[in-house]
C-alpha cells in the first residue's frame, strides 16, 4: 500500500514536471539562459524521481536486478546536489559561470568521484548487498552535507538576486529554503515517507513563479523596477510610500548624438546602479521614462542622507565613465488629500528648477 501511494505521488510529480517543461518552452519572457536553466532543473528532478521509483521497485527483488538497484541509487545520490546548482545557474545574470558556481561544480565532480570509488569498496554512502537489499552507510552524512551545501549556495544566490530586486520578497526566499530543508529532513528521518522529490518539485515550480514575477517587474536595460511597476504601484499606494523623488538626466540627447546609443545605455545603467546603492535600503527605485527615474521613499528623514550618497557615488563613477551626465533632482512628500499626479507635479517643478540652475551655472 505504501509503495502504491509512492508511485501515485511520483506519477503526479512527473506530470507537473512535464507540464513545467512545456511552460518553459512556450515562455517568451525568459531569456535563453533562464529557459535552459529551468528546463535542466525540471528534467533533472524528473530523472531522479524515476531513479528513486526504480530503486523502490527492485529493492529486495530478484538478485539479478541488483545492478539496477546499485546504479539507480548511485545516480540518484550523485545527481541530487546538482539540482540546487542548476537553479543557482538559472539565477545568475551573466552568461559566464561565476567563481562560486565553478567551485560548486568542482565540489560536485569530486563528490561523484568519491561515490564512484566507493562502489568498488564496502560502500560509503549506501550499499546494496548480495541479496539485493539497499541500506544506508556511515558515510551517508557526506551526501547530506553536499545536498545542504547546495541548498545554502542556492539561498546565497537567491538573496543576491533579491538585492537586484531591491530586497523585495526576501521573506518568501527564506520560507522556500526552509520548506525544502524540512522536507528533506523528514525524508532522512523517515525513509519510507518518500516526499523529498515532491517537495523539490514544488520548490522548483515556486522558484519559477517567483523569478518570473520579479523579472517581469524589472526594466530590461537598467535592472530597476519598470514604468509598468511604477504605474501599478501608484494606482494603489501604500502607507509606507511617503515621498516621491524624481530624477532627470541633463543633456542626455547630446550624449546619444555624440557618443552613440550604446554609450547612452551604459550611462543609464551606471546611474541605475548608483540609485540602487543609495536608495534601495529605504525605498523602491524605478525607471519611468527614457532618461527619467524616480524613487518612492519610505523614510523621508533619510532623504538628505540618500541624496548625498547618490551624488557621491555618481562622482566616483564619473572618474571611470567620464561622459556620465549630471542629474537634476526634485522631491515632494505624499499628502493624504493629494493625488500622486499632483505630488509628481510638485516634485517635477523642483526638478526643473534644479535643471535650470545647472544650465545657469554651466553658462557662466
Amino acid at each position: 500500500m505504501t509503495d502504491l501511494y509512492f508511485f501515485i505521488l511520483t506519477a503526479i510529480n512527473l506530470f507537473v514536471l512535464i507540464f513545467m517543461c512545456g511552460l518553459v518552452k512556450l515562455s517568451e519572457t525568459l531569456n535563453p539562459k533562464q529557459a535552459k536553466g529551468f528546463l535542466a532543473t525540471f528534467i533533472l528532478i524528473g530523472g531522479i524521481s524515476i531513479l528513486e521509483m526504480i530503486s523502490v521497485l527492485v529493492d529486495d527483488g530478484p538478485v539479478w536486478l541488483r545492478w539496477l538497484n546499485v546504479m539507480s541509487n548511485y545516480l540518484g545520490f550523485g545527481l541530487t546536489p546538482v539540482v540546487p546548482i542548476c537553479l543557482a545557474y538559472t539565477l545568475e545574470r551573466s552568461e559566464r559561470m561565476s567563481w562560486g558556481l565553478k567551485i560548486a561544480a568542482a565540489a560536485e565532480i569530486l563528490y561523484l568521484l568519491v561515490l564512484t570509488v566507493s562502489l568498488f569498496s564496502s560502500g560509503l554512502v549506501f550499499t546494496v548487498d548480495a541479496a539485493n537489499h539497499y541500506s544506508r552507510q556511515k558515510g551517508f552524512y557526506i551526501y547530506m552535507i553536499m545536498y545542504y551545501a547546495g541548498i545554502m549556495y542556492l539561498l546565497v544566490k537567491t538573496l543576491e538576486m533579491a538585492r537586484n530586486f531591491q530586497n523585495r520578497g526576501k521573506e518568501l526566499i527564506y520560507s522556500l529554503t526552509g520548506f525544502l530543508a524540512v522536507g528533506t529532513l523528514v525524508q532522512v528521518l523517515i525513509p519510507s515517507v518518500h516526499i523529498t522529490w515532491l517537495c523539490v518539485t514544488l520548490i522548483a515550480v515556486l522558484y519559477f513563479l517567483y523569478c518570473n514575477e520579479m523579472w517581469n517587474q524589472l526594466d530590461g536595460l537598467t535592472g530597476l523596477l519598470s514604468q509598468k511597476s511604477y504605474l501599478n504601484r501608484t494606482l494603489n499606494l501604500r502607507p509606507e510610500d511617503r515621498m516621491l523623488i524624481v530624477l532627470d538626466l541633463d543633456d542626455f540627447k547630446y550624449i546619444n548624438d555624440t557618443y552613440g546609443h550604446l554609450a547612452g545605455d551604459r550611462c543609464l545603467r551606471e546611474i541605475a546602479g548608483c540609485l540602487k546603492k543609495a536608495y534601495s535600503r529605504y525605498g523602491n527605485c524605478y525607471r519611468i521614462g527614457g532618461d527619467e527615474f524616480c524613487v518612492l521613499l519610505r523614510e523621508p528623514e533619510k532623504e538628505e542622507l540618500c541624496k548625498e550618497k547618490f551624488f557621491w557615488v555618481m562622482e566616483k563613477r564619473r572618474k571611470v565613465v567620464s561622459i556620465l551626465p549630471f542629474v537634476s533632482y526634485g522631491s515632494a512628500e505624499l499628502l493624504e488629500q493629494e493625488s500622486i499626479r499632483d505630488t509628481k507635479a510638485r516634485a517635477d517643478q523642483k526638478m526643473y528648477e534644479d535643471k535650470k540652475e545647472h544650465k545657469e551655472r554651466k553658462g557662466r
